[in-house]
């Protein structure tokens, strides 16, 4: 419960830090669109930028949200934290009327726009995914936009083992890190093992040690006396973005 905690309140500065990166965005576009105004050089490129800094600012809030639901945090902050960032989007649009409207995605395995799988097969998942549309008109401006985010952080772990002598044996643990399904690099990455019905990270003279290989695959090495013919792993990840995700694997021997 204690690391539950820890992981809340770190999911909570992040979602923190997010609502600002997303706002600084819009301040900064709306500046720029309000010179480009009143010099009488607004251009489409303005309003452009503008609708660009919606749409990223967008991403923040469900970076931050996940980043925030997959540390502990309620599954409804997706849904209040949308809710308060189309309230921004509408109120910062000084030269006519802005509307941000959202929808989760409710159809399994999602519900209020989130997924949590954590699974012991090997694999696990944290996603959010939010469809968005944003309109503006005003002053003889128009723009409509339509888009969608689907934010996934994922890991896959592969384990094998291999018997040094008696009940001792050396484990391997292979994790991938992904992204959107694209490679990524792990901020934290703890390995565990069940000893005895409890999980424990290898201690103090299990000869652990973690290489990374730069591009989103780590290899982990250490030793465990086990008589049991299989380890079980659990492997906890959390990403440059602050997601948190983990999942489950059996090291079988070669």
């Amino acid at each position: 419960m204690t690391q539950l905690r820890r992981r809340g309140k770190s999911g909570q500065i992040l979602l923190i830090a997010a609502f600002l990166a997303a706002s600084l965005l819009l301040s900064a576009e709306l500046y720029v669109f309000d010179v480009g105004r009143f010099s009488g050089e607004v251009e489409s490129v303005s309003l452009s930028d503008f609708v660009l800094a919606v749409k990223l600012g967008s991403r923040h809030v469900v970076v931050g949200s996940l980043a925030n639901v997959s540390n502990g945090g309620s599954g409804s902050v997706l849904e209040l934290n949308l809710q308060g960032w189309a309230s921004v989007v509408g109120e910062w649009y000084q030269f006519g009327k802005g509307v941000l409207n959202y929808t989760l995605m409710d159809a399994a395995p999602y519900s209020s726009g989130v997924w949590l799988y954590w699974g012991t097969g090997g694999y696990g998942v944290s996603s959010a995914y939010a469809s968005f549309t944003h309109q503006l008109s005003g002053q003889g401006i128009t723009a409509d936009q339509s888009y969608s985010m689907n934010i996934t952080s994922s890991v896959f772990v592969e384990s094998v083992f291999q018997r040094i002598g008696g009940n001792r044996k050396r484990v391997n643990v292979t994790v991938d890190a992904l992204n959107e399904a694209e490679p990524a690099l792990a901020e934290q990455l703890v390995i565990y093992y069940r000893l005895l019905g409890v999980w424990v990270t290898p201690g103090a003279g299990s000869g652990y040690t973690l290489f990374d290989y730069g591009n989103g695959t780590y290899l982990a090495s250490f030793e465990v006396i086990i008589p049991a013919i299989t380890v079980e792993i659990s492997t906890h990840v959390v990403d440059g973005r602050g997601i948190y995700v983990s999942a489950n694997a059996t090291s079988v021997e070669t």
